[in-house]
Order: C-alpha cells, then structure tokens, then sequence
C-alpha cells in the first residue's frame, strides 16, 4: 500500500533552491499512526502463525505504539496488553491516549519505572507470561526485525528521484527499514525524538551499509519536550502547507530539516521527502498539558 506524498512550498526551500515533499504515511492508517501499521503488518501475521491470541508490549503514558497495538487488536482478532511505565498513572484519569487504548479492549498494567526498565530482560518477560498468560510479545516501540521489514516497504519506485529520505526517531525501526530499502546514492536523515546517546549503536544492530545518519539537533530537550518555537513552527506550517504535525515526532523533523536547509546542510539542488509517521492522536493528550502550563494549544 502507497502513501501519497504532497509537496511544501515554503518561501525558505526556493530561497535556498530545494525541493521538499512530504510523504503522508499518516492518511494511509489514522488509528495505526502511519509507520506503527508497517511495524505491526508482519509482527501479527507471526503471532496469528504461531497460535497466539494476545498482544502483549510496552509503552509510556502517551505512546503511539500502544495506542496502535491495541487498535490492531480487535480487526485482527487479538487481545491486547499494555505495560504501561509510571505506576502512579493507574491512580489518575487516563490520557486521551490510553482512554482510547482501554476503548479498544487493551488490558492496561500500570508499572514502576524500575520495573518499566527490565522490559527487555528475558526472565522479566517470561515472569509477564506466567502472570498474564501466554502472549505474543512486542517490544517498546515495536522495533524488531519483523518491523524493520515492514518499515522498509515505506519507500516505492517513485521514490527513487530524491536524494534524502528523512524520518523521525525513536526507537529506530523506521530509519533501519529506510536504510535496507533506499537507492543507492540516497542519503536517510533521522530526526531522534529524544536524548538518547545509545540510539547509534542500536542502529548500527539493525543497519550494516553507511548510508544514513542522525541529526540529534532537534530534540528540543528529550522525549515528549515541547517549548513555545516547536508549538508555533507547528501552528505555523499548518497554517502554510495545509499538513498537520505532532509534537513528540514530525514536528520536531520537519522544524530541523528546514533549519537544516537554512544552515546549509541540505545543500542547494536537494530534493528532500519527508516520512509523516503519524502520531497526532497524541496531540489532545499534549494539549492537555499545555494548558495546565499556560502556553498555546497546538491546533489540528
């Protein structure tokens, strides 16, 4: 399945003579948050071959991927469980994001932060299993090899024409898809979301050829981190290009690839396409705490 892409014309890009289209990975599945669909795809047919019933993964209290999974649970005839870090959250009314994920029927385990970080540990995941029951697992984020295979059928033969391909990051499964799939000659930019000083190394599991990079610029201070420039670049490029950004992931993308063309490292004659992987069910949560602080609500 193709998304379709949509060129921006800022007066920025012609005063520096490069062309940007963005591709709207987002329209193609709403629910599924763009590129959490190309992770999940061959992750579910495994769990359906396997035999198993349930979805079980991990996410913070504003997670796109557990919002998605549960989602997928119900068409695709899974249960869903949801690890959810912060077990304070169970205390309080829940965010639109996991108003919406119980909605869809995912059982919510709200966990300590200590307990949140051994979500990797194989004899942390199989105390899950004995508790919860059996469960096809995923991991946070949803990366895995499975994923990184969906994540690279993002890019098609029209595609080919660009000489950059950037995405958002987070746990990287995107940006590894892109990186197996791109054209010989085609650079692939990251955008990481977050602070995260291990992303590289973690890559470099996932990608052997050299032909991406990460541009840790624009983090804006870590995950989940908005200030007054981010929610007006991204007030602003609605405004101007009609494309609707979320806070945690495309906003900060799109704000660093047009500084980067203003700072030269997108030279003159690039031709840029941009991965919008969704995320702007996560707007009305980040709302919400925009409000309580005082500052400007994004607009959809």
């Amino acid at each position: 399945m193709e998304a379709t892409s949509v060129r921006v014309e800022l007066p920025v890009l012609e005063a520096h003579n490069v062309t940007l289209w963005v591709k709207r990975e987002d329209l193609l599945f709403p629910n599924l948050s763009g590129n959490k669909y190309r992770k999940l795809k061959y992750n579910l047919e495994a769990a359906a071959a396997s035999g198993h019933k349930t979805l079980m993964t991990f996410g913070g209290a504003f997670s796109n991927h557990l919002h998605a999974t549960a989602a997928a649970g119900k068409p695709y005839g899974f249960k869903t469980i949801g690890l959810v870090r912060g077990e304070e959250l169970g205390e309080k009314p829940l965010n639109p994001t996991l108003a919406q994920a119980r909605k869809w029927g995912m059982k919510l385990i709200f966990i300590s932060r200590e307990e949140y970080r051994l979500k990797a540990d194989p004899d942390y995941v199989r105390t899950l299993i004995q508790q919860y029951g059996p469960a096809y697992v995923l991991p946070e984020g949803g990366t895995n090899e499975l994923a990184v295979r969906g994540c690279s059928e993002i890019l098609v033969q029209a595609d080919q024409e660009f000489t950059h391909i950037c995405c958002p990051v987070g746990t990287g499964g995107t940006l590894a898809g892109l990186s197996r799939s791109a054209q010989p000659g085609q650079r692939v930019l990251g955008y990481p979301a977050l602070k995260a000083p291990e992303l590289r190394k973690e890559l470099e599991s996932w990608i052997s050829g050299e032909n991406w990079e990460l541009v840790s610029d624009y983090h804006f201070g870590g995950y989940g981190k908005i200030n007054m420039e981010l929610i007006g670049f991204i007030n602003d490029f609605k405004v101007e290009t009609g494309i609707p950004l979320d806070p945690v992931y495309t906003g900060k993308m799109l704000f660093g690839i047009l500084a980067d063309v203003r700072r030269g490292r997108l030279s003159a004659g690039s031709r840029v396409l941009a991965i919008h992987t969704g995320g702007l069910q996560g707007i009305a949560g980040m709302n919400m705490q925009l409000k309580k602080k005082n500052l400007p609500l994004l607009h959809l």
